[in-house]
């Protein structure tokens, strides 16, 4: 059995991020890794095959040659094999263009499960794994917070605010999980040697069957038109009690700004 992990390669929230001057995100500015959701769709597809049997795991992902990085921490964590999609034309995709590309990709390397994460953490768009769904022609099973794997089916526990309810599909199929699906491990020395080793595909649009006219931002149906810097924070205002009239004080500035 063969499970593709879907990862992205998104810009530390920790960097300084950006707009290009076409108005897509800045790669170039800041450090790109492992988006940290996608990092529990690894983790699930890991736990899958380590309580089954004759299981690959195989890594995904989609973007420049940066998005290496991505594959090489899901190597490190213990996926089999990786597959980097990597096209100019792919630049400024919206998600239907890279929801095209990811299941032509899919279904060139085959697969019996897709494992994504929830959503991206650079765009928060949670909508791609459904597209993909729905361009495999499979069931999607999404935002799991446990995942059993049986030979035929995937079945998956879903919470919501008032109950969690169960649902299965049949093989294939894809599955979303959130961040309460499990605890990510960390690389082991073990794995991060390992890693090196382990063999990573590079493709083309052109190995998938995916025209360029039909991705890039050129053909997005959804793109940013204009990006304007957030105004810096303002220092903020500070009681200071002289004379212990620093609660009277207190509560005349709340009074001031509506807030008592």
């Amino acid at each position: 059995m063969k499970i593709v992990v879907c990862v992205k390669h998104v810009p530390d929230a920790q960097g300084d991020r950006g707009f290009a001057a076409d108005t897509t995100t800045d790669r170039e500015a800041v450090d790109g890794l492992l988006s940290e959701l996608d990092e529990y769709a690894v983790e699930e597809a890991l736990r899958l095959r380590e309580a089954g049997e004759d299981i690959e795991v195989v890594a995904l992902t989609v973007g420049p040659d940066d998005a290496r990085d991505a594959l090489k921490k899901a190597l490190q964590m213990g996926a089999d094999g990786a597959v980097l999609v990597s096209d100019e034309a792919v630049h400024g995709s919206d998600a239907v263009g890279t929801s095209l590309v990811v299941a032509r990709a899919l279904q060139h390397v085959g697969f019996d499960l897709v494992v994504t994460g929830m959503a991206s953490t650079d765009g928060s768009m949670g909508v791609v794994p459904a597209m993909v769904a729905e361009r495999l022609g499979v069931p999607q099973v999404t935002y799991a917070s446990e995942v059993t794997l049986s030979a035929t089916s995937v079945r998956i526990r879903r919470d919501g605010d008032a109950a969690s309810e169960t649902v299965e599909a049949s093989l294939p199929a894809l599955v979303s999980v959130t961040d309460q699906v499990n605890e990510p491990r960390y690389p082991s020395f073990k794995g991060i040697m390992a890693a090196k080793k382990k063999p990573v595909t590079e493709l083309t649009l052109a190995d998938i069957g995916v025209d360029a006219s039909e991705v890039g931002l050129d053909a997005a149906w959804a793109k940013a038109v204009e990006a304007t810097a957030r105004p810096a924070k303002q220092a903020g205002t500070v009681v200071v009690d002289s004379g212990g009239d620093g609660a009277e004080r207190l509560v005349e500035f709340l009074a001031a700004q509506k807030l008592v």
